[in-house]
């Protein structure tokens, strides 16, 4: 129970450092190797141990990473010196992921851009529980590998809500920080399926909508 409290709160926490985040600060969260053979390896342990951590949890070990991604683990250590570093890094690229993702969404209408890339989110928020419950072994809410997750899905969210909300399709008064509290607490239930999720997700959505009359 304390670590759904914990996890919880971390990424509701993510909303509510967007209200001191700065959006032109959003950039690459994990800049990769210049080196092309290196940066080969450096992207190969990061899909490794997304797979890794996926399928194994906190008992994913270093040794197993770097079995899975095909190199040595001195190669491992050499981009990352600590298990904490590889955590973050992972963490990191699938942040970066999701606020890319954002820009598939420029040319739909703007109450579609604005729900479609809130589903991805939720998925990606939920998906990304077991890694933040292993991340708080090293670092806390309030860490800049967090702030640094804030600062950049503010900058892929805010555009598409004040988008929806100059079409007309969502309520003025809401503010990306109403909207990533609420998704974020979604995502963290734990006693709902994906499928359930996604449904309860869209109810909420309808909350957003400007209502007729309105």
């Amino acid at each position: 129970m304390e670590h759904y409290t914990e996890v919880a709160s971390v990424l509701q926490g993510i909303g509510r450092n967007f209200m001191n985040a700065n959006p032109s600060d959003a950039a690459t969260l994990a800049p990769r190797p210049k080196r092309a053979d290196a940066r080969r390896n450096y992207e190969k342990l990061i899909a490794a141990a997304r797979e890794e951590f996926a399928e194994e949890g906190t008992g994913a070990t270093l040794e197993d990473v770097a079995r899975r991604a095909g190199v040595g683990i001195g190669t491992l250590y050499r981009h990352f010196p600590t298990r904490q570093d590889l955590l973050e890094a992972v963490y990191l690229d699938e942040v970066q992921v999701i606020c890319d993702s954002a820009e598939k969404y420029v040319d739909e209408p703007p109450l579609d851009a604005l729900t479609g890339w809130l589903h991805e989110f939720v998925g990606f928020a939920a998906n990304k529980r077991a890694l933040a419950e292993e991340l708080f072994a090293y670092v806390d809410r309030d860490s800049p590998v967090f702030s640094s997750c804030a600062t950049a899905i503010y900058g892929a969210g805010e555009g598409l809500l004040k988008r929806a909300q100059e079409a007309g399709d969502v309520r003025a008064d809401a503010d990306i920080s109403d909207v990533t509290k609420m998704v974020s607490g979604i995502a963290a239930i734990r006693t709902a399926d994906a499928e359930q999720i996604d449904r309860i997700l869209g109810l909420a959505l309808d909350g957003l909508r400007v209502a007729p009359g309105d």
